[in-house]
Parts: C-alpha cells; sequence; structure tokens
C-alpha cells in the first residue's frame, strides 16, 4: 500500500498516534521545566552525596513497582479491546492484581529496608519510603485505563506536572527541615500526588466499581498472560537503571550522585518516545486485530522517525553545552559531562528497539522477552568489565564512571538491531524510522553548537540550546519531513474520527 493510497482507517491510526504524541511532546516541556529545577535544588543543596543515596533508594522502589504492574501498563488495551465484560470490571481486576502485587513488595521492602539503603545507616523515617510502590503501581494502571480511552491528557497533568512540581517544592522545602532525608520525603510524597491526579480522572471516565465482583481465578489468569510483557518492560527500565547499580558496587555515593543526574537529563529525551506509549498501544492493538500488519509497520516507521528526529535534536541540544547543563546543578557535576554524552547518544540508539517492541509484545511477546534479556544480560557483563578495564588502565574516576554509558550504548545497538530485523520478519514490512536527512540535520545543529560553546555559560544555555534545536529541526522539516509527516502534524482532534465506547460498556479498541 503506497502511502497516498492508505486506507481512512490507517490515516485515522496515525493522525490518533500523531495527536498523542503532540499532546504529551507538551507534557515533556513541562516535565523538562519542572525537572531540571529539581536537579538543581538537589545539587546545590543537598550535594551528591545525598542525592546518590536516595537515587539508590528510588531505584529499588521503582523496580519493585515496576514488577507490581505485571506487564498491565501496555497489556490492558489488548485485554480492554478483546473483552466481552464491562470495561470498568477489567480495569478493577488490573487494579487488584497491581495491588496484590505491590503489597508482596512493600511487605520485603519493609521487612527488609537495607535493600533501600545498603551504604548508609537506617534511622527516622525512611522505611515509610515502600508506600510509593502502591502509588507508583497504581498510578501507572490507571493512566494506562485512560490511554484506552485515548485521555493522554491525563498523563500529562499527573506525570508532567502534578508529581515533577511537587518533588521539586517539596524537596525545596524539606531541604530547610532535614538534607538528610528530605528528598526521600519529597518523593514519596510526588508518587502520592501522581496517584491522586490519576484516581480523578480514572474514576469520572470508568466510575466506581458498581457490580464488580473480585475474581481471584481471572486475576491471575490476566496476572500470568502479561507476564512475558512484564518482563520486556522490567527490562527496558532495567537497562537504565542496572548501570546505577552497578556502579553503585564500585563508586563512592558522590560519584554515584554525578551520574544520577547525567542520568536524569539524558533520560529527557526517552520520555519522547513514551509520549507514545499511551497511545500506540490500543492503535496497534486494533490494527493487529484486524489482521493489518503491513499497517502495524507503517506505524512502526512513521513513529521511529519522530521519536528519533525528536530524541536527536534534543541530545545535541543538551550534549553539545553538557558543561554547561551539568554545571547548573553544581561544580561537582561537571564531571559527569562524558557520562551524560554517552547517555544522551544511548537514547537516540534506544529509539528503533523500543518502536519496534510496541509491536513485538503483541506478535512475539516470548522473543521479545528473550532479547530483552539478553541485552540486559550484556548490558550487565559489558559495565562490569569496563569498569574493571578502566580501573587498571589508572583513568581517572570521573571517567571510570562512563563505562556504565558506554556499555548502554554498545548493549542497545544489539537490541536495535535484533529487535528490528525480528519485527520487519514478522510484519512482512521494514519498521525503521531512520531517514537520511537526520545526518545533515545533525551536521547544522553541530554547526550551531560549535559556535554557541563559545559564548558566555548564560548565553550558551539560554540562547543556544534554542538554537541548536532550531537549526537540526529547520533541516528536518525542509529535508526529512513528507507531505504526510506535515498533514498529521497540522491535525486537530476534530480531525480524528475516533468512535469510544461509553463508560463501562466492552467493545473494539478506540477508532
Amino acid at each position: 500500500m503506497s502511502e497516498a493510497a492508505a486506507s481512512p482507517d490507517n490515516k485515522n491510526d496515525l493522525a490518533a498516534l500523531a495527536r498523542g504524541g503532540r499532546i504529551n511532546f507538551f507534557g515533556f516541556l513541562l516535565r523538562l521545566a519542572a525537572r531540571l529545577p529539581f536537579l538543581f535544588i538537589a545539587g546545590r543543596l543537598y550535594g551528591a552525596e545525598a542525592l546518590g543515596r536516595f537515587a539508590y533508594a528510588v531505584l529499588v522502589v521503582e523496580f519493585v513497582a515496576q514488577l507490581a504492574t505485571l506487564g498491565l501498563k501496555r497489556g490492558l488495551a489488548e485485554q480492554l479491546s478483546k473483552t466481552d465484560r464491562p470495561h470498568v470490571c477489567i480495569t478493577w481486576d488490573a487494579l487488584l492484581v497491581a495491588f496484590v502485587a505491590s503489597l508482596i513488595g512493600m511487605t520485603i521492602l519493609f521487612a527488609f529496608p537495607q535493600a533501600m539503603f545498603p551504604n548508609s545507616e537506617i534511622y527516622g523515617h525512611e522505611w515509610l519510603l515502600p508506600v510509593a510502590v502502591l502509588a507508583l503501581a497504581w498510578s501507572d494502571v490507571m493512566l494506562a485505563a485512560l490511554a484506552y480511552r485515548h485521555d493522554v491528557g491525563a498523563t500529562v497533568r499527573a506525570r508532567a506536572i502534578v508529581e515533577p512540581w511537587t518533588i521539586s517544592i517539596a524537596a525545596l522545602i524539606f531541604a530547610f527541615v532535614s538534607k538528610r532525608d528530605g528528598l526521600i520525603f519529597a518523593y514519596a510524597l510526588s508518587m502520592i500526588a501522581a496517584l491522586i491526579a490519576s484516581i480523578i480522572p480514572f474514576l469520572r471516565t470508568y466510575g466506581r466499581a458498581h457490580g464488580w465482583r473480585p475474581q481471584p481465578a481471572e486475576s491471575w489468569r490476566l496476572a500470568r498472560r502479561y507476564m512475558p510483557i512484564a518482563a520486556a518492560d522490567t527490562v527496558e527500565w532495567g537497562s537504565r537503571r542496572i548501570d546505577l547499580a552497578i556502579l553503585g558496587l564500585f563508586a563512592s555515593p558522590g560519584l554515584v550522585g554525578i551520574y544520577y543526574v547525567a542520568q536524569n537529563v539524558a533520560s529527557l529525551p526517552s520520555k519522547l518516545k513514551t509520549s507514545f506509549d499511551p497511545i500506540m498501544g490500543p492503535v496497534i492493538s486494533r490494527s493487529l486485530e484486524e489482521g493489518d500488519r503491513v499497517g502495524v509497520a507503517k506505524q512502526i516507521r512513521q513513529v521511529g522517525f519522530w521519536v528519533i528526529a525528536a530524541q536527536a535534536a534534543v541530545a545535541l541540544a543538551l550534549g553539545i553545552p553538557g558543561e554547561g547543563v551539568m554545571g547548573l546543578v553544581g561544580p561537582a557535576f561537571v564531571a559527569g559531562t562524558a557520562a551524560l554524552c554517552f547517555l544522551l547518544g544511548a537514547e537516540v540508539i534506544a529509539a528503533t528497539a523500543t518502536t519496534s517492541e510496541a509491536a513485538l509484545i503483541y506478535i512475539a511477546r516470548h522473543r521479545n522477552m528473550m532479547l530483552s534479556l539478553a541485552m540486559l544480560a550484556l548490558q550487565a557483563v559489558l559495565t562490569v568489565a569496563l569498569i574493571i578495564l578502566f580501573q587498571r588502565l589508572g583513568w581517572p574516576p570521573a571517567w571510570q564512571a562512563t563505562a556504565p554509558a558506554v556499555a548502554l550504548c554498545l548493549a542497545l545497538v544489539f537490541a536495535a538491531i535484533t529487535k528490528a530485523r525480528l519485527a520487519s520478519r514478522l510484519l512482512g514490512a521494514p519498521v525503521s524510522g531512520w531517514r537520511w536527512p537526520l545526518v545533515w540535520a545533525a551536521a547544522a545543529a553541530g554547526v550551531v553548537g560549535y559556535l554557541v560553546i563559545r559564548l558566555p555559560e548564560w548565553l550558551e544555555l539560554s540562547l543556544g540550546v534554542p538554537l541548536i534545536l532550531a537549526a537540526f529541526g529547520f533541516v528536518v522539516w525542509r529535508r526529512g519531513f513528507g507531505p504526510e509527516d506535515r498533514e498529521l502534524f497540522r491535525m486537530k482532534k476534530k480531525d480524528i474520527a475516533v468512535d469510544l465506547p461509553a463508560p463501562g460498556t466492552s467493545g473494539d479498541a478506540p477508532r
């Protein structure tokens, strides 16, 4: 099927993807505006060591919460599109599964709090942090249910406004109460606030659980069905965290804190990919139900190009003036500039793997899981090997801390190649979103960046970052975007034909 001869359903699907991406891109900008103040407050008021302690504790909590969702963040759309039961019952079944899994995880962390704080003494109220597990897991499931109804605005409000601004403001307040535990308390408050921001639209859309009766057997079947997706989600999440976990075994808390800041800045482009996640699940699952595998490949190619272009633009804009970006958090954090550049490059490499996985979790979930596990194992082995190698070469600690970022890049190259080839073979069409004009756009951004890094630091950041983004965007828009790309980005909500089932009813996935 040619681009011009695409079916009306395919055009509607791509338009829905574009609209979801536009809305969540706005959320990305809001998240960026809130995340940078948090890093500034954490770095300047708390210091690298306290930040490293906080980073490890949050790493453990979010890992448990990731497991507790049991793949429902992406699997719920498929479940809702196939069921004959009222949707309100399906969503509450999912919440029950997440509650039981969260309760198990919380119990383990309550019993063994040292897992969150392996290198520091525990006193005070740090042991309450596992409460965030349930808040995070339930929020994710509710937002996934809302995304099935194409309500991506709820995700923007919860994840891009309420959560980051709550942690930023709370961190500032708690800095004058307890610099040892202030970041941890601020994080717990932000998770609770995000849960409240998820509950309100969820109840408004799906309603209370009238007529719902817990069905343990059905809940267990649901959990087993989406275990492979849960594994894939956990591996993808773990690939962005295992480097920090391993580094914590070899480096001081101060270096862990510096790497954590670089990781947080670098993870901002990854939010551009997740901007499409809430809408890709329902669209792809519906297309697969209709047997339109070529249409799915086209959707992945389209989103893949948007994601690669956006992530490359942000990576260049943050990486070229990297010393200035890291210096905003504090002079000690400039040592993490090299790690930041490698981590930003890793996000661009990851785009092909993550967009291909959007289809693989439905059509080859077990093979996708095995590839994800292989990638994670490769990353872990490379991280340890490179850290030991850099140590034996006598490199400074700051350079040793780049080893996990280099390992991540190499592991993601493996994942991008293998997952894209598998998806292309199963869908019968290419899925890569790569286009050669991206090279010319990167070259233009590099020329502008070469000039702006010679400006005073405040101009380098305030003027240079927008100029780099503008240069990249101009070339991509003129040379990389085709008529369909531009038309999709001009579409408004009224241009998309969407027939949603009424709240609390069953039916096919939204069209």
